[in-house]
């Protein structure tokens, strides 16, 4: 049996997982950073602090928890970007420095991808996963993508957001509202007991791209107009203006979804990236499969958000394929 360990630093949170070759996972530690809930906002300097804090104590914790040696190990992988980069290099660092330590290969892993082939985690052996060509709805706090996957190795980005993300624009709209960070679990807690009284404007262009700069400046245009007239309007309507955003946003992306399905012809979709927690979102994905009889991907909330199993399962792919990464490579942000 093979082992992959996996450390996960691109953002705020630290994270370890091991897996083994049939893609179970064994442990998946994360250790959240609660510094930046101060700050309404992740704070960089502060993050790569944090991570040099956690780092040691999350690789020690995941190894206990997959009751395994670190001799056993085959392999260690790594998120390399993006990210924020002093973030990354902590963990980009120690993959190197515990690769080199044990002589065992070592992988470098696109973070963005990791999320997508997060549908490949197992918790147990039979569990099902996507068969491929599969089309993947990719959505989180920096990126909005829609992925085409013809394989493992094999994806295509047929759609982006050319400004602002989907996941962004709802934290944006949750600090205009005054809500504490992370955002987006208070506006999706909130909609659900509110109805979407509220339209806002939303940007329309050609293809697969999408652009939610618009839509955050109607959000806000909107809001002062109303406190014009009611200096009370936000706190006696926040249950439905937080509706009313979280149905502008995932009307946005299934929009441009839906179209990408019809086009290409695809019978498998699925949700990736943070913002796939969010329930009006996962509802609704799964009423579009039903519409079109697709067969439907969407992750466990505990691999929505930045976690190292999902790095552990990019890092396995390319563990089959032998493909490692030279000890002299360095993070990238972007």
């Amino acid at each position: 049996m093979k082992y992959i360990l996996a450390i996960e630093s691109s953002c705020d949170d630290t994270s370890c997982s091991i897996i083994d070759s049939n893609f179970c996972v064994l442990s998946n530690v994360i250790a959240s950073q609660e510094v930046h809930k101060v700050y309404g906002g992740v704070v960089p300097e502060l993050a790569s602090r944090a991570h040099q804090q956690n780092i040691i104590p999350v690789v020690d914790k995941a190894l206990k928890d997959a009751n395994i040696s670190k001799h056993q190990l085959s392999a260690v992988a790594f998120t390399r970007g993006p990210g924020l980069m002093g973030s990354l290099l902590v963990g980009v660092s120690f993959a190197k420095s515990f690769a080199r330590a044990l002589n065992i290969p070592l992988i470098d892993v696109n973070h963005l991808e990791a999320h997508v082939l997060a549908h490949f985690i197992k918790d147990t052996p039979q569990q099902k996963v996507p068969e491929f060509p599969f089309l993947c709805l990719l959505v989180s706090g920096g990126n909005t993508q829609i992925v085409l996957l013809e394989s493992p190795r094999k994806m295509q980005v047929i759609g982006k957001t050319i400004d602002d993300a989907a996941g962004e624009t709802i934290d944006k709209a949750a600090k205009i509202l005054s809500l504490p960070y992370p955002g987006g679990p208070h506006i999706d807690r909130l909609a659900k007991e509110g109805n979407p009284v509220l339209s806002f404007s939303q940007s329309h262009i050609k293809g697969y791209d999408y652009s939610f700069s618009g839509l955050k400046t109607s959000i806000l245009y909107t809001l002062r107009d109303k406190l014009k007239e009611n200096p009370s309007y936000m706190e006696e309507n926040l249950k439905d203006i937080a509706a009313s955003v979280q149905k502008a946003v995932v009307d946005s992306l299934l929009k441009k979804f839906e179209k990408a399905m019809k086009d290409f012809k695809i019978k498998t979709i699925a949700v990736a990236g943070g913002v796939s927690a969010n329930s009006e979102l996962r509802t609704r994905l799964q009423q579009l499969g039903d519409k079109y009889s697709c067969e439907v991907f969407i992750p466990k909330f505990s691999y929505t958000t930045d976690n190292a199993a999902m790095v552990a399962a990019a890092g396995l792919f390319k563990y089959m394929d032998k493909d490692f990464a030279h000890i002299g490579l360095t993070a990238y942000a972007r």
